[in-house]
C-alpha cells in the first residue's frame, strides 16, 4: 500500500469528523449562516497564502527538476482557489486582503510555514496533503449527497472537481517517493494537519455564537 493511502486510512477518523461538523453539514444542506462562511472565506484565504508560500519552498528543496515544477504547479493551483475566494469576496462583500487570523488559524499556518523551513521536502508535502485530500474527499461526498442549488453550490461544484482530485493525487505521489515510512514524524505531521482541518471547520462554525 502507498504511504499516502496508509496515512489517509490511518485517519478516517477525523476526515469523518471534518465531514460531520456544522458547518461541512450546513454547506451540503445550504442552511449555514452567511456570517459564518464569509468568516471562512477570510480566513481560508489567509491560510492558502502560506500554503502557496509553503509549496515553494518545498519545491527549492526538491531533489528533482520535474518535482520542482510540479510543486510550482501546485503552487499555481492555490492561486487559482484564492482566485474562487475573491469571487466569493465581491458576492460576500468580504475583504480578503485584511484578515485578523482566529487562534485555529494562526495554529496551521505557523505550522505549515514552520514544517516548510525546517524539514525537507518530503515532510511538507505530509503536511500540505491532507488538505488538498480533505478537501477533494469532502467534495466529492457532498456533490453526491446534495439535493440541489443553493447558495453553496459553486463550493461543493469545485471541489468535487477531477481538477481537485488531480492535485490531490499529484501531491499524494510526493509523498509516497520523498516522505520515509519510517520516520515517526511523517505519521505525526499528517495526523495533526488533519487536526488543523477539523479544527479551522469548527472555528469557522463557532464564529458570531
Amino acid at each position: 500500500m502507498n504511504l499516502s493511502i496508509h496515512l489517509w486510512n490511518e485517519n478516517q477518523n477525523l476526515a469523518e469528523a471534518a465531514l460531520q461538523n456544522p458547518f461541512v453539514q450546513g454547506i451540503l444542506s445550504g442552511s449555514l449562516a452567511k456570517k459564518n462562511f464569509s468568516y471562512y472565506v477570510s480566513q481560508d484565504a489567509f491560510f492558502l497564502k502560506a500554503f502557496a508560500r509553503a509549496y515553494i519552498i518545498a519545491g527549492a528543496k526538491a531533489p528533482d527538476w520535474e518535482d520542482f515544477i510540479k510543486l510550482h504547479q501546485l503552487a499555481q493551483g492555490v492561486l487559482e482557489e484564492l482566485k474562487l475566494h475573491e469571487k466569493y469576496a465581491r458576492q460576500w462583500g468580504v475583504n480578503v486582503h485584511r484578515v485578523d487570523p482566529c487562534a485555529a488559524t494562526r495554529r496551521y499556518t505557523d505550522f505549515v510555514m514552520a514544517t516548510a523551513w525546517g524539514y525537507n521536502t518530503g515532510l511538507t508535502v505530509t503536511a500540505l496533503t491532507p488538505c488538498m485530500r480533505l478537501y477533494a474527499w469532502l467534495g466529492q461526498t457532498l456533490a453526491a449527497q446534495s439535493a440541489g442549488q443553493h447558495a453553496y453550490s459553486d463550493w461543493i461544484v469545485t471541489y468535487s472537481s477531477s481538477a481537485i482530485e488531480a492535485l490531490a493525487c499529484n501531491l499524494e505521489s510526493l509523498v509516497d517517493k520523498y516522505a520515509d515510512p519510517a520516520d515517526p514524524l511523517v505519521e505525526a505531521t499528517y495526523r495533526y494537519a488533519m487536526e488543523c482541518e477539523r479544527d479551522f471547520f469548527q472555528a469557522a462554525f463557532e464564529f458570531a455564537l
